[in-house]
């Protein structure tokens, strides 16, 4: 003899697989919904990075207002400005590669961070531009190293925060692992703006390091995410609802 099910039985279960499908079908929407945000904030960056890449360069601002120069409307800015590299406090950044820096070598290395004294006095950290692990002493690229003043072109970047897999920077071996100007500066005993500078030229004798060519060049696949995201939602919901409908009525209460 079968057990009978406890009045009630049915109707609580299916009540409890609906709470569960839906609760589940409105994460896969807001996700959708989140993915679409993003794509608009993908849009408008390429955008912006579009117009000001293509911008002739300006002057760099002077030291005073760098505490109120604002990433939102300076960040990828072209500017110029005669400066003398601090060769002795080079850094190295590691790094795998990037899509912005067109040109750039695939596989790992590192970026050239070096403190650049302007002529009244401030310091910018700039990014000289990328070397492979075979150059990683600058004895290996002294044509490289270009003394003196020079007239420095590049992009204003701001600092990437190290994320909680960020490898700790190690110092006594001059590595690091984010591009973030302020301990780099510290470590070799100056104190830098709060942004720094992608080279572009002077482009040293054989190529290193190689500076920056940076392009719009971010992948922008939002949208398929979206629409994987709604299809998985209709896909939940239609399923439920083949579900409910071949289900067996239930026993009346």
């Amino acid at each position: 003899m079968k057990p009978v099910a406890p009045p009630g039985a049915g109707r609580r279960d299916f009540l409890l697989r609906g709470l569960v499908v839906l609760a589940a079908f409105l994460v896969l929407v807001g996700l959708g919904t989140w993915q679409l945000q993003r794509r608009a904030w993908k849009q408008d960056l390429l955008a912006t990075l579009t117009e000001r890449l293509a911008a002739p360069p300006v002057p760099l601002p002077d030291p005073a207002e760098w505490p109120r120069l604002s990433r939102e409307q300076y960040e990828f800015r072209r500017v110029v400005f005669p400066a003398e590299y601090l060769l002795d406090r080079d850094a190295l950044v590691y790094s795998i590669g990037s899509s912005l820096r067109a040109g750039e070598p695939t596989g790992p290395g590192y970026y050239v961070f070096t403190p650049a004294r302007l002529l009244n006095g401030g310091i910018v950290m700039v990014n000289r531009g990328f070397v492979p692990e075979a150059l990683r002493d600058p004895a290996t690229r002294a044509e490289g190293q270009i003394a003196g003043t020079v007239a420095v072109l590049g992009v204003l970047r701001w600092p990437d925060p190290p994320s909680m897999f960020t490898p700790a920077a190690e110092p006594g071996k001059n590595l690091w692992f984010a591009r973030d100007p302020a301990p780099i500066a510290a470590a070799k005993g100056v104190q830098a703006a709060p942004f720094y500078v992608e080279q572009e030229s002077p482009f040293p004798a054989k190529g290193w390091p190689l500076p920056a060519h940076l392009r719009p060049n971010l992948p922008n696949n939002h949208l398929q995410y979206a629409i994987t995201w709604y299809g998985l939602a209709a896909a939940l919901l239609l399923v439920f609802i083949a579900w409910a409908v071949g289900r067996r009525r239930l026993p009346a209460d």
